[in-house]
């Protein structure tokens, strides 16, 4: 399923104010939480507070694995060395255009913690994932309903923009900081492929340890197809990536020595994909990166 996309006009005639499309150059540098189905969502341990409860069970996994599988096949199992990831950011202000408004600063600021974080650049260790992001268009709207997250299926489906390779990132009011969409269900939910962050949490929000940008990091990683690093608990497959170590359950700030598991690793707090504070995040994996190029390849490139 390809994403309706909208312009300017349509969307107006949709009941939306669009008050500005704005497009601007790449920068570049070197969870009360249930989600809901088919979706990632990340929690802070403060006003965001939540748990996610979007487990995948066994069935689940070995049902993904075989969908992969086929899908790697069919592309003669070559995996991606990397892409430039078109990315659509949509402001989703009240209606009064005040609530919810981030500035352009903050938007280029956001693109450039994707493109430090995918690369490996917060840390000697990090994997690089050959993954870059490239700012494509910015769209504003007016709609109270759609600041709070009300309606999020009409939305999404209703402003999406490109297509499976395209990352589009919806900034809302909620009581989640982000919440994903994973790419093998791109097929069937293309319309609303994508992932919802909270507006404060970009850099320089206003959401205490965790606006340094860090939770579009997390929720791009969903998208990717990865897992929470405590995905399974203390399990051999855990998060189904072998160079993350096992851990029970989501970090709460940054306990430097943590080791929920009898497995072997401490927890891997500093993960991306832990429920750490922004400053506490430094790596992707090699396995994590694997995994992402796995999935690109299966459900993303064009």
């Amino acid at each position: 399923m390809r994403a309706l996309t909208l312009a300017g006009a349509t969307a107006l005639a949709l009941g939306t104010t669009l008050a500005t499309a704005v497009a601007m150059p790449t920068v570049e540098r070197g969870t009360v939480c249930v989600a809901p189905s088919g979706a990632a969502a990340r929690g802070d341990g403060a006003q965001h507070q939540g748990t996610d409860h979007r487990d995948v069970s066994a069935t689940e996994q070995r049902a993904i694995e075989r969908q992969t599988a086929a899908a790697l096949a069919r592309d003669g199992g070559k995996l991606a060395d990397g892409a430039t990831v078109p990315v659509y950011v949509h402001v989703m202000r009240d209606d009064t255009g005040q609530l919810g408004d981030v500035t352009d600063r903050q938007i280029r600021d956001q693109i450039a913690v994707l493109n430090e974080t995918f690369s490996g650049g917060e840390s000697s260790t990090a994997s690089d994932s050959g993954f870059r992001f490239e700012l494509a268009d910015v769209q504003r709207y007016d709609n109270t309903t759609w600041h709070y997250d009300r309606a999020s299926a009409k939305y999404r489906s209703e402003t999406r923009r490109g297509g499976a390779d395209a990352l589009n990132m919806w900034l809302v009011d909620f009581d989640y900081l982000g919440i994903a969409t994973f790419p093998w269900d791109y097929s069937k939910q293309g319309r609303i492929d994508g992932i919802r962050v909270h507006y404060d949490s970009l850099p320089g929000g206003g959401i205490a340890n965790y606006n340094l940008g860090e939770t579009a990091t997390h929720e791009a990683g969903h998208w990717f197809g990865l897992y929470h690093t405590f995905q399974g608990g203390c399990t051999e497959t855990n998060d189904e990536v072998s160079d993350t170590p096992a851990q029970s359950a989501p970090t709460r700030g940054c306990p430097e020595g943590s080791d929920t598991c009898d497995l072997p690793g401490l927890d891997p707090i500093h993960n991306y994909m832990d429920y750490s504070y922004d400053s506490c995040y430094t790596e992707f994996t090699g396995g994590q990166s694997t995994r992402m190029a796995e999935m690109w390849t299966a459900y993303r490139a064009s």
